[in-house]
């Protein structure tokens, strides 16, 4: 949680914690939808998700349904295009990156 960054353990948990980038979900549903990999190997997943986050704008929400509330069926529609695409050249990238350290060390 992007807050929790830095807390003192001693503090209690808020509202504070709810908040987060609406795009992580629909990134690591993508995924898991579309790699086997990413099912069966954590840190492709986590790498994998890092790749296609940088590539899509920040969306933070302390509710999902505040943004699905406020977002039209087209925008909905643009947004789950945008992760399908951002996690598809993340997938491609990661790929091509350790392909290319395999080379390396050979």
């Amino acid at each position: 949680m992007l807050l929790s960054v830095g807390r003192k353990r001693y503090q209690a948990d808020s509202s504070r914690d709810s908040i987060h980038n609406y795009y992580e979900q629909m990134v690591l549903d993508q995924l898991t939808q579309t790699s086997e990999r990413a099912n069966e190997d954590a840190d492709f997943l986590a790498d994998t998700a890092c790749v296609a986050l940088n590539r899509l704008p920040p969306r933070y929400v302390r509710h999902d349904v505040d943004m699905t509330f406020f977002l039209s069926p087209d925008d909905l529609q643009k947004m789950v295009n945008s992760v399908a695409d951002a996690t598809n050249y993340a997938i491609e990238y990661v790929k091509s990156r350790e392909a290319e350290k395999s080379n390396e060390d050979e």
